[in-house]
This record gives C-alpha cells, sequence and structure tokens, in this order.
C-alpha cells in the first residue's frame, strides 16, 4: 500500500476525483455531502493496474480548514495536486503547496480536473512552474474529468509509477502514529486511525500514549477495512485500544513505541520561509497531525527557538510547518535540529546557541551529539533519534562504546575529566593530608558529573577506590610527615617487632591519631587497640615465633618468647584469634593453627 493526500483549492474536485477513482465517498458527514464542501479528512482506496493498492487522504480545500488539511498531509509522504482546469491556479492551491513544501514533501503528481470543462493546457503549465519551485520539483500532470472519466486509466497509471519512486519504509522503526480521527464503535471501544509511515503494528502490542504515564494495549487493527493481525508502514490503519476512554485522546495525539520517543515543549529549529526576524511572537506549529501553539524566540537569521504549548513526541530532524492562523499564512517549513537544547541563560547565549545551530543540518549524528552534550545515556539519544549500534562490532566506533553503564562520552571530554579528576584528588592529598582520599561524591560534584558510576569509571592507577574515597593506592603515597614517622619506627623497631612504642614516644615520633589513622588506612601501620599499634609484617612473624611453641602456650610463655609487654601481648593474641591463626582453649591456653 502506498498513501497519497491530495491538496487543491476548494471546489477543484479533490474528493470528485477520489470517488471517481475509488468508487468509495471520502465525504463522511452528512454536511459535507449537502453543501457539496469537503470540511474534514475523508479517507478512500483503491487497487492499481499493477495490483498495489493506494489509499487516498483526502483534505480540505477551504482556507477556514487547513488545519484540517494539515493534519491529512502532515504523516503522508506524497501528495495528489489538483488543479481545476476551466479555474486554474487560485489561493488555496498556492497555500496548500506551500504547506507541502515547508513539510518537504518530494513526490508528487498533478491532476488537472474538469478538463471537459476548459482547456487544461494553460492550468497545466502554470501549476508545474508553480510546483517545479518547491519541494517536489517537476511532477507529472494528467488532465482528467471526474464527471465523464476522461484521463482516469492515464491517472491511474501515473499514481502506479509514483508509488514505484517512494523509499520503502523502514519496518524496523519505532512506532509513532499520529491519530487523525477517535471515535467509539460499540462493543469495540476507543477506535483511532493515523497513517503508518515507518515501523509495525501488531494486535496485543503495548504502546504508550504521548504525554500520558500508562501504556495502552492494541486490541485489534484494521487496514482498507479488514481485521487484520498486524498491519506494516506505509499504511492507513484503525487501531481498537483495549480500556481507553475516548475522551483520553483524539487528533494530534500519538500512539508510540513506549520508551523510543523524547517527550520535549522545548526545541531549536531551521526555518526556510520567512526571516526569523520577522516571525510573530507566537505561531502555530504543525507536526505530524498535531497543531499546537508555539512561542518564537529568534536566535539566528534561520534559526529559532520554539516553546510548546505542550510536549510532543518529536526527533532530530523531523519536518513541521510554522502557520499564523489569523493571517492564513505558511511562514515556512522547519527542521528539527535540536529536541533538548540548553538553556539561555547568561548574556551572549542565544548568540552561541546560534552559531552551534548554524553547523547542524537536522540530520542525527552521533558524534557531533557526544562533542557537544559531552555525557549522556544511549538510551536518551536513541530517544531523541540519534542511531547508536548496540553491539560491539566493525559498524560500532570507539567513542559509542559506553564509558560506564549506558552512559555515553565524547573521548576528548572524557579524557580531560580524568586529568581533572587525577588533579582534584592531588589537590584534597594536599589539603587533607591525613584523609584516605576524597569522597567519590565530592569528586562527582567538582567534576559536574551527574552519576557516580562516571567517578569510579574514571579511576585509573595509581588511584584506586576504598571505602567511597579515592585516594593513593599504596603506602608509598602516604603525606611525607606520616611516611617520615613510619620509616622512623621502622629504624628504631625493626629488630624488636612485637614491641610498640609507648604514647609519648608515638608523639615525639610524629604519630598523632589522625597520623596514625591514616597510615593503618594505608597498610603501614598495624593498630591493635588505642596508641597500640606495630609494624605491618608483626602478624606473621608472630605466627611463626609461636608455632615453635610447645602447643599449647599460655599468655605468659608467648609474651617471653615475643620478647614483648603484656600490654602488645594481649591485643596481637586477640587478633590472632579472631584472624583463625590461633585458637584460645577452654584453659585459656592457646594453640597455633595449622
Amino acid at each position: 500500500m502506498f498513501v497519497v493526500a491530495t491538496a487543491g483549492h476548494v471546489d477543484h474536485g479533490k474528493s470528485t476525483l477520489v470517488r471517481a477513482l475509488t468508487g468509495m465517498e471520502p465525504d463522511r458527514w452528512a454536511e459535507e455531502r449537502r453543501r457539496g464542501m469537503t470540511i474534514d479528512l475523508g479517507f478512500a482506496w483503491t487497487t492499481l493496474p499493477s495490483g498495489g493498492t493506494v489509499a487516498f487522504v483526502d483534505v480540505p480545500g477551504h482556507e477556514r480548514f487547513v488545519p484540517n488539511m494539515l493534519a491529512g498531509v502532515g504523516p503522508v509522504p506524497a501528495a495528489l495536486i489538483v488543479v481545476a482546469a476551466d479555474e486554474g491556479w487560485m489561493p488555496q492551491s498556492a497555500e496548500h503547496l506551500a504547506a507541502l513544501d515547508a513539510l518537504g514533501v518530494a513526490y508528487g503528481l498533478l491532476a488537472v480536473t474538469r478538463a471537459d470543462l476548459a482547456d487544461p493546457g494553460p492550468a497545466t503549465a502554470r501549476a508545474r512552474a508553480e510546483i517545479a519551485e518547491t519541494s517536489l520539483g517537476a511532477v507529472p500532470a494528467v488532465a482528467v474529468s471526474g464527471l465523464t472519466g476522461a484521463g482516469l486509466p492515464q491517472l491511474r497509471a501515473a499514481l502506479d509509477r509514483l508509488a514505484a519512486q517512494l523509499p520503502a519504509p523502514v519496518l524496523d522503526d519505532p512506532v509513532r502514529l499520529w491519530v487523525d480521527r477517535s471515535f467509539t464503535v460499540r462493543g469495540s471501544g476507543t477506535v483511532v486511525t493515523g497513517t503508518l509511515g515507518a515501523g509495525r503494528l501488531r494486535v496485543g502490542d503495548e504502546l504508550e500514549l504521548a504525554g500520558a504515564d500508562e501504556p495502552v494495549r492494541v486490541r485489534g487493527l484494521h487496514s482498507l477495512g479488514e481485521a487484520r493481525p498486524q498491519a506494516a508502514a506505509v499504511a492507513r490503519v484503525a487501531v481498537n485500544l483495549r480500556g481507553t476512554p475516548r475522551d483520553r485522546l483524539g487528533r494530534g495525539d500519538a500512539l508510540l513505541t513506549p520508551g523510543r520517543f523524547h517527550h520535549t515543549d522545548l526545541v531549536d529549529v531551521r526555518l526556510a520561509g520567512d526571516a526569523a526576524a520577522d516571525l510573530p511572537a507566537t505561531l502555530t506549529l504543525h507536526v505530524g497531525s498535531a497543531a499546537v501553539p508555539v512561542r518564537v524566540r529568534p536566535l539566528g537569521p534561520d534559526t529559532v527557538r520554539l516553546r510548546l504549548a505542550r510536549p510532543l513526541p518529536l526527533l532530530v530532524g523531523d519536518r513541521a510547518l510554522l502557520r499564523d492562523p489569523g493571517r492564513h499564512h505558511v511562514n515556512g517549513g522547519v527542521r528539527v535540529l535540536d529536541v533538548a537544547p540548553p538553556p539561555l541563560a547568561r548574556r551572549g547565549a542565544a548568540a552561541a546557541r546560534a552559531q552551534v545551530l548554524a553547523e547542524l543540518d537536522g540530520r542525527p549524528d552521533l558524534a557531533g551529539e557526544l562533542r557537544r552534550r559531552r555525557l549522556i545515556r544511549a538510551g536518551t539519544l536513541i530517544r531523541m533519534g540519534v542511531a547508536v549500534p548496540a553491539e560491539p562490532g566493525r559498524d560500532r566506533p570507539a567513542f559509542a562504546e559506553p564509558v560506564a553503564g549506558d552512559w555515553l562520552a565524547d573521548p576528548a571530554h572524557w579524557r580531560w575529566l580524568g586529568e581533572r579528576l587525577t588533579e582534584e584528588v592531588a589537590r584534597h592529598a594536599r589539603e587533607h593530608p591525613l584523609e584516605p582520599g576524597m569522597p567519590v561524591d565530592a569528586l562527582r560534584q567538582r567534576l559536574a558529573l551527574p552519576d557516580r558510576v562516571l567517578v569510579e569509571a574514571l579511576v585509573r592507577p595509581p588511584l584506586r577506590i576504598h571505602s567511597g574515597r579515592v585516594g593513593a593506592a599504596s603506602a608509598d603515597a602516604l603525606p611525607a610527615p606520616v611516611a617520615l614517622a613510619v620509616q622512623r619506627v621502622r629504624a628504631e623497631y625493626g629488630d624488636r617487632p612485637f614491641r610498640a612504642p609507648e604514647a609519648d614516644r608515638l608523639v615525639d615520633l610524629g604519630l598523632g591519631p589522625r597520623e596514625i589513622g591514616a597510615a593503618v588506612r594505608a597498610g603501614a601501620l598495624l593498630r591493635l587497640a588505642d596508641n597500640v599499634v606495630l609494624l605491618p609484617d608483626a602478624l606473621d612473624g608472630a605466627v611463626r615465633v609461636l608455632a615453635g611453641l610447645p602447643q599449647p602456650f599460655t599468655l605468659s610463655a608467648a609474651r617471653q618468647a615475643l620478647d614483648t609487654t603484656r600490654r602488645v601481648a594481649v591485643p596481637l593474641l586477640e587478633l590472632l584469634d579472631r584472624r583463625g591463626a590461633t585458637r584460645r582453649l577452654p584453659d585459656d591456653a592457646r594453640i597455633v593453627v595449622s
């Protein structure tokens, strides 16, 4: 199936032509049929000579119903422009063409109707000249008469050729179905319709309603009037939603693949049309089937920031248009450059932002996004419309490898962060020489990192993380005064490893409580009790000495063999008990556990 929207001035025969091609009545409302004027969107379909199917979205031509027209054209990839031979190019012909151009529609066909009432040549020449100046470029033209049927076979053949030119839909893309109708079917509940431009829908799928917190589930699917278990793009679909009240959604809402779209009310865009400085402060943004009021802030000659009245599921690269409903004027097409732009709080920020936007073309670029954002989660980028390779391989560049969890980083910024972390840890060590390192959370705040796992990923030898702090990995990095004091202890007690300095001697050596704590944390000293410290290899030496005693042995025998005092022997033996090197017996004697 391919889907085409009509476009053209009121009363130029769009609905008549669709009716003649399909044998179906596109005007759904009695008021439309009574007045002979399309007011809202109509839908019909037919089989082409090739056997393929074309579905029409028939749009109103009157200027009062341009928002309805845009809701139908927005999600559709091709247009059938209709111009009457007896009236030629008219104001709504121009506005509809401007809308197609603004939306970047690149595939189309010209049908010159009422060829039985006037020579179609002049109208054809003028229309083709106007169309050629837009995104549609040179289009085929067919003269037809909905009344006599003349030219209809040629139009069908032209539609077949147009279908063959359209790019293949991306079936693996996430679903974003813009709703253009919502109604209730007795016994079935809420039904919405729209043009499925990418992806697949299946009965039973869980979807997300844009702007809502809870999921919705597909109860049933119809396409071309038939129930189907699934539908693939491009297609007109009707989706029956399970347990969703009718008043929960309507035209302009969207059904989405869960977790794949970023909902935003602030976007930076490039404008093609009126100059940015000439735009009114408020306009209407038309995207998909949605029409949302926006506040406009010019940034550069052709770039603006839009503040939307409500969030929409937008992606980088989306096409939309700005329109002034009061003047019935299309101000221009926009291409979304950024769906999560930075705030403009500082003086000169708008001008700096304009320079950044001047380099963007609306095509998602992973390397560029990382360079601009420095650190970002892969899932966030995907929801913005930026592809991130899921698996390592030849097609996955090094900068697409997560640095921690699902965090991606610009390589240059990541290297800079590593250097900053080393500098901050060194600074902290100078300012707090007796602390075991800098707290991870303090480092996270100092480096302005959003997640502590990023701090942990930045730590490299000779630094290490211990007890929630980042510091030196060995005693060699002890503060100089503490290292000197430890050397003095080793020099004075190295040949008496089980003798501990008295409290006053510790002070003379330069080892107060904070210094002792730093040395113990670094593994340079072994603390047995308050103000009782030994060199770190004392435990292994004590086990060797005690193993040479007759087993079991008493505290007194151990004290004499170790050549130490009761002040040291008691806590030393208790520590050996706790570590399982010795075992205390009921009579308070001990044995060495082999």
